[in-house]
């Protein structure tokens, strides 16, 4: 078959792929899962209250016509930018796919749906509640590295290095949730290999590449997860989020790299109520060990 016979087959069925299974496989979430989530989080991760992790990825595309320089991003390539977040098993909960590569991770949280939800406290997260064995009551959350802004249902780690002990003890922790994000990130790309290269496509046909291949992943991790994500193929972390094993997918696939200083902005105007939770939590964590 000719080559944009292909083409328009591969658009199509990943198209339907998405449309399909999108509403069983990442649906809305109810208030009950966020209460799943927090749950699974607090079981497996140790982190009370929180119901997802959220980073983004670049996906490298071939330079649009007449875009300047929109999808160059600060790693010097064209792109666009896959933003997720992740439940405490590597399963995608909710995507926001096409941002321009050259946006910052906070600014695509900002434009995207699911960020304006977060954001104005429309996301349907549970109510307020008594940390385990404490009187304290903390919302529930979201984290994310220090490119997202301080809010209170959306926690980033305490800026700075040579910090007190409770603070650094609240990065550790932090650390071991967020790094979900970068685990699912990083099993999507190893068995979904198309991503590891650049996609020769317009940007909205690479959208619909990695569509299919967001719910693609948790379509299979659903059904044949031992097979998919099989015992090692992620990190293995300490109690302070250090990796001790790192999982075979880093053998494969090039992990997220840390976010440069200079991309960061400072001034996140994050509200008084906002730090005092975070106070909270890291007041906790100090005084309830793994």
């Amino acid at each position: 078959m000719g080559v944009s016979t292909v083409r328009m087959i591969v658009q199509e069925v990943c198209d339907v792929l998405w449309r399909t299974l999108v509403t069983e496989y990442m649906p809305e979430v109810s208030e009950n899962d966020w209460k799943k989530y927090s749950q699974e989080f607090n079981d497996v991760w140790n982190f009370p209250n929180c119901c997802g992790s959220i980073d983004g990825k670049h996906v490298a595309i071939q330079c649009p016509p007449n875009s300047g320089s929109l999808f160059y991003n600060y790693k010097q390539f064209h792109s666009i930018n896959l933003m997720g977040v992740c439940d405490a098993s590597y399963n995608f909960i909710a995507v926001d796919i096409g941002g321009y590569g050259g946006n910052s991770d906070g600014g695509i949280l900002a434009s995207s749906e699911f960020g304006r939800r977060l954001l104005n406290n429309q996301l349907n997260l549970p109510a307020p509640c008594q940390l385990p064995n404490s009187n304290e009551i903390l919302p529930h959350f979201i984290v994310g590295d220090a490119a997202y802004p301080l809010k209170n249902n959306l926690f980033r780690p305490y800026p700075g290095s040579n910090l007190p002990a409770q603070q650094e003890t609240f990065n550790n922790r932090l650390s071991r949730a967020r790094r979900t994000i970068e685990n699912a990130f990083g099993i999507l790309v190893a068995r979904w290999r198309i991503l590891k290269n650049t996609l020769i496509m317009f940007p909205s046909s690479a959208e619909t590449i990695v569509k299919a291949c967001v719910i693609l992943h948790n379509f299979v991790k659903r059904h044949s997860s031992t097979e998919y994500c099989p015992a090692g193929f992620v990190d293995r972390l300490d109690n302070a989020g250090n990796i001790v094993e790192p999982g075979e997918w880093r053998t494969l696939v090039e992990p997220l790299s840390s976010i440069p200083a200079s991309s960061i902005q400072k001034g996140n105007n994050a509200g008084r109520s906002a730090i005092q939770n975070r106070d909270v939590l890291a007041k906790y964590v100090m005084e309830h060990p793994i």
